[in-house]
């Protein structure tokens, strides 16, 4: 195997955890309030700047 073999074999493995990580603190009931409190924020106008201020 060639360096660059080895260095995306690293970059997948440490990937899939990292997301395994994720995935198991998403999902985790103890952490549903937190992330049910901050679900719409994508959603939210009002947290929209409409560039006004900044001459947009």
């Amino acid at each position: 195997m060639t360096t660059s073999d080895w260095v995306g074999l690293i970059m997948t493995v440490v990937t899939f955890i990292l997301m395994v990580g994720v995935y198991f603190y998403a999902l985790r009931p103890k952490n549903r309030d937190k992330l049910e409190k901050n679900r719409f924020i994508p959603m939210d106008d009002d947290a929209i700047d409409s560039g006004e201020k900044n001459g947009g």
